[in-house]
């Protein structure tokens, strides 16, 4: 039986309000997201681009809603209650996050079969077994989110949730890893670099991205794919002795994950990363606009800025060029391997977080002292 009209219209006229806010969101799966979101939620999704929420956080609050409401509809038939009452929280968490050992002698344990494929079917869910308890908590916290913009206050703090969470982890222990599972020292990163040595375009963009991400601090890679020609500032020349002096860049980074765009932070680039940054863009014969582009099949230069997606792509190619395992590195792993190559080399913690724009000392403090740990005199007690 054909859906009716006004079905088709909604659908059509939050297609039509998503396109308003594509900038931000992932406009390949607008579509998608007009059948899945209500109108409530494209809202919400509006409400909160003109508060100023940053992009990365606005596509994983989005993404996060789109799997909360096929979730909801999967488990209950309807779309989600605002605010969720606290049955459908534990409902949720019983879902994601079970016992392995018990499913195999209690089919019934953890998310139902029908649910389970029907979520597959969509494309919404790829993991084997239970979630990461990271995953879970990170989509209630969103979830929470949500539903304060809307005015309301949900169960989200309750304790019998806090408490069916932490028993649940405790029954199915998941090993904590890290977003790239190998830092980019610097032994690695020269192999990297060795494998866009050369003079092609490709060469030259892939060599900049992996210099210029590395040495700013461990840009992240969404920072990579946003950089603007607009946020470099030349400096004057760094002088050193015995040597010719060092051409400088700053980087104003404006809004990031951890900023707003009213701070004003600023990365200093020095010496080789400035090189190759500005090999590329005299190569690319760019002087405005983003920085970091697709490349053409026939070596054309597109006007659009590389996603951060393809800069991750980038660099598990280059990963692979190098003769190393794809899979345990990526683009991330620049992030940490800036903080592990500081440790190595003795720069103070501070210094080092000035250039990586850590808010947390104990974020850069966990591969800080990793690498410190490891080279440190209480490993070598024999």
């Amino acid at each position: 039986m054909a859906k009716p009209r006004k079905s088709q219209t909604s659908v059509e006229r939050r297609a039509e309000e998503l396109d308003t806010i594509a900038a931000v969101l992932p406009i390949e799966r607008r579509d998608e997201l007009a059948e899945l979101l209500t109108d409530q939620d494209v809202e919400t999704l509006r409400h909160l681009v003109n508060q100023g929420m940053g992009d990365n956080t606005l596509r994983a609050l989005t993404s996060d809603l789109t799997y909360l409401e096929a979730w909801g509809m999967a488990a209950t038939g309807n779309s989600l209650p605002w605010p969720a009452p606290e049955a459908l929280l534990l409902k949720f968490v019983a879902h994601h996050l079970w016992d392995p050992q018990r499913r195999e002698t209690d089919p019934a344990h953890g998310m139902p079969a029908d649910v389970d494929e029907n979520l597959r079917r969509q494309g919404l869910l790829k993991s084997i077994g239970p979630h990461a308890p990271s995953t879970v908590r990170r989509r209630l916290a969103n979830w929470s989110t949500l539903t304060k913009w809307r005015g309301l206050a949900g169960a989200f703090a309750s304790p019998a949730l806090k408490s069916a969470i932490r028993l649940a982890i405790r029954a199915a222990p998941r090993q904590r890893l890290r977003k790239s599972a190998k830092a980019f020292t610097s032994d690695v990163l020269a192999k990297l670099l060795a494998t866009c040595a050369g003079d092609s375009l490709r060469d030259l963009r892939d060599r900049a991205i992996l210099m210029v991400a590395f040495a700013s601090g461990g840009r992240r890679r969404s920072e990579i794919a946003g950089l603007r020609c607009e946020q470099l500032t030349v400096e004057p020349p760094i002088e050193i002795p015995d040597g010719p002096p060092l051409p400088s860049l700053a980087i104003h980074l404006g809004r990031t994950k951890t900023t707003t765009g009213e701070q004003d932070d600023i990365v200093y680039l020095t010496g080789r990363p400035v090189e190759a940054l500005n090999a590329w863009i005299a190569a690319a014969r760019i002087d405005n606009g983003s920085i970091f582009r697709s490349i053409g099949r026939w070596g054309t230069v597109s006007r659009r800025a590389l996603d951060p997606q393809s800069v991750n792509a980038i660099v598990k190619q280059r990963v692979e060029m190098a003769g190393l395992e794809p899979h345990e590195f990526s683009a991330h792993g620049l992030r940490s391997g800036y903080l592990t190559e500081a440790a190595n080399r003795g720069i103070p913690l501070p210094e080092a977080m000035e250039q990586s724009r850590h808010r947390s000392v104990q974020q850069a403090s966990g591969y800080y002292n990793g690498a410190m740990r490891r080279t440190g005199r209480a490993a070598r007690m024999l």
